[in-house]
């Protein structure tokens, strides 16, 4: 019998339409529950998205007020415009303060007292200048290439030693122009002139008419003074090589435009501290506010939202209400202890926060101190000289003794012999190099005289050290002093085994005492915190980040005095606190990123099941194909024999017979 090509041809019953509603029949409910798990997943990793966002969100202001820096918010005010001030609210305090600017720092400008009759072919005279100016020296040459006033300037442009020249037509012939690229008496210029086979030249001839020292006749006249900036600050004399004065005063520095008195007044900008703080109120109530939508339940209409009960919601709310409405470890004896007493208060129908600005800006004015460690870590010691730097990420809140067994000392050079009561500085002994802190090479050249007295000579060269670029450009600093033995001696500005001061060179060997020599070196402190041996940094003592509940707790410690220097008392505030329960939240290995792993693990289970779901069907709709063909061939050959029954009887029926 043929095959059937089509299901129901045999039957007429069993076709693909049934086969169809068959599976989908079997596939509907298996469907529908993964669709209702995908649904549910999805929507609660859009709903952890939410809050991870406003937890997130929370982050920043109390990460800004975990700083103590950002609480101490200070503005400052001039009463003359020409005298203007600016602030660094992480050193200044609050002061008034009298100013009187009586002198202007200027650039010392020269010229030439001879006129030239051509700026490009007169000779000027061939030789070297030697030109100094603050700790640069350059030597530059004249000879037939450049032997005029136009390549004589040109050769002191090229040789970049602080000064610049040019050429001026003055109607009636050309003179040479010089000026310092830079304010200050320091940066005043000092000319020499030699001759090609190297003879000093001071007969007003060639390149002498070009020689200038400070007090001197020369070839060169000064037609500006180089001037240090002079004002009094309350009584107290500062000088400075330009017009800007920079932490004359903690915190504040002046940018001075004119002679005149000012009254500078520095107070504290409660104000901008206050916003900081209503910023971390309205973040939180936007978090509350997250949370009431997903989580909130409805008692009236006893309905719950998609995260009402979650485990993870309720931890957040739980632990966010410890750290926020709890005492801070620490200031349980402080006038401010909690929120609570700055104006920041629960409501207890809703969890949102509530700010009373006034109030804060009240405690904030009377107890300063409190409300930072409120907010910011803080270390109190009770040693005046012993001053809290930093903690580390393992220091835990707490008091710790604190002992030195060495204090930190500066490197420092003393001169082989007594300087006499006054000395010749001349161009043959004006010149010597130091090395400080084994790093910074520092060049000097002193101001030149005859009977310089020892205090004088003293001060030259501290001036030379304050305006020294190379100092500058490394934030070091060198102190010279004279001895009980009335020997120079030079001290580093920086303490520990890195400080010292050594001299490189000396133009003329044992003058004002210095021959080239290596000073001693400081030492580094040390001592103990909390009953741990610490190490030392100069004057900072230190712990490691494995070393007890003190750990990476660092303190720079003043003065020379040994023995117990009192004790620390840590106290890490609200913002540290709750920026690192943020962090265990949202964090690369936070709850939520867990939670948040644990669902599209969920979701990627439900694809799989999806696939072997569409490989079981697959195999249920062969298997039912297969059994309806069979079915159907079986029917299709009972009503072929029910057809041929049929015809043979209907063959034997009677009435045939009559026929």
């Amino acid at each position: 019998m043929a095959g059937i090509s089509s299901l129901g041809i045999g039957s007429g019953v069993l076709t693909s339409d049934l086969v169809d509603q068959m599976v989908a029949a079997e596939r509907r409910p298996t469907d529908n529950r993964l669709a209702q798990k995908t649904q549910q997943s999805e929507a609660m990793l859009s709903a952890y998205g939410k809050l991870r966002s406003a937890i997130t969100e929370l982050r920043l202001p109390m990460r800004q007020l975990s700083a103590a820096d950002n609480l101490k918010a200070f503005s400052a005010s001039s009463s003359n415009e020409d005298i203007g001030v600016s602030v660094d609210s992480t050193k200044a305090n609050r002061g008034s303060y009298s100013l009187d600017v009586t002198s202007l720092a200027s650039a010392q400008a020269l010229a030439s007292l001879e006129v030239f009759a051509d700026r490009d072919t007169t000779p000027v005279g061939e030789g070297k200048l030697s030109i100094a100016v603050g700790d640069k020296t350059a030597e530059i040459t004249i000879d037939s290439s450049n032997n005029s006033l136009q390549g004589l300037a040109n050769a002191i442009n090229d040789a970049g030693v602080g000064v610049s020249a040019g050429v001026i037509d003055t109607g009636n012939g050309f003179q040479l122009v010089l000026s310092a690229d830079d304010t200050g008496k320091a940066n005043a210029a000092s000319i020499t002139a030699t001759d090609s086979d190297g003879n000093a030249i001071t007969d007003g001839s060639g390149l002498s008419r070009f020689a200038y020292t400070a007090g001197d006749a020369g070839g060169l006249s000064e037609t500006i003074e180089a001037t240090d900036a002079k004002m009094d600050i309350n009584g107290i004399t500062v000088t400075r090589s330009s017009n800007s004065f920079e932490n004359v005063i903690d915190g504040l520095s002046f940018d001075i435009k004119d002679i005149g008195t000012s009254t500078v007044k520095v107070s504290q900008d409660v104000g901008a501290v206050t916003d900081r703080v209503q910023g971390f109120v309205d973040k939180f109530n936007a978090l509350q506010g997250t949370i009431e939508g997903l989580a909130g339940f409805n008692s009236e209409a006893g309905v719950g939202s998609l995260l009402t009960g979650d485990s993870t919601v309720r931890a957040l709310q739980r632990e966010l209400r410890q750290v926020l409405t709890g005492v801070v470890p620490g200031l349980e004896n402080a006038n401010v202890r909690s929120l609570a007493d700055v104006g920041i208060s629960t409501d207890p129908s809703t969890g949102a926060l509530e700010f009373d600005r006034e109030e804060f800006e009240a405690q904030l004015k009377n107890n300063p101190d409190d409300v930072t460690a409120l907010f910011a870590e803080q270390g109190r010691t009770t040693d005046g000289q012993v001053e809290f730097v930093r903690s580390g990420l393992n220091t835990q809140p707490g008091r710790y003794d604190i002992n030195v067994t060495q204090a930190a000392t500066q490197g420092q050079l003393v001169a082989g012999s007594a300087l006499a009561s006054s000395v010749d500085v001349t161009a043959d002994n004006d010149e010597l190099a130091l090395k400080v802190n084994g790093e910074t090479t520092v060049n000097l050249k002193l101001t030149q005289g005859t009977d310089v007295s020892a205090q004088a000579l003293v001060e030259d060269i501290q001036a030379q050290l304050n305006s020294n670029a190379a100092l500058k450009a490394s934030g070091e600093s060198v102190q010279v002093s004279m001895g009980s033995d009335n020997k120079l001696v030079f001290t580093s500005g920086k303490y520990g085994s890195e400080s010292n001061v050594s001299v490189d060179s000396v133009e003329s060997p044992g003058a004002f005492g210095l021959s080239i020599a290596t000073g001693s070196g400081g030492k580094d402190i040390a001592g103990t915190i909390g009953g741990k041996a610490a190490q030392g940094d100069g004057q900072v003592l230190f712990l490691s980040s494995d070393d007890g509940p003190a750990s990476g707790l660092q303190v720079r410690i003043l003065g020379d005095q040994i023995g117990s220097r009192g004790s620390i008392n840590f106290v890490q505030g609200l913002g540290k606190n709750t920026v690192d329960l943020v962090n265990s939240f949202v964090g690369a290995e936070g709850r939520l990123e867990s939670r948040a792993s644990n669902l599209n693990r969920e979701l990627e289970q439900i694809k799989e099941n999806q696939v072997q779901l569409d490989g079981r069907i697959e195999s249920y709709r062969e298997r039912l194909v297969k059994q309806f063909s069979a079915a159907d061939a079986l029917i299709s050959q009972l009503n072929s024999t029910r057809d041929y029954v049929t015809q043979q009887l209907d063959a034997l029926a009677p009435q045939n017979f009559n026929k």
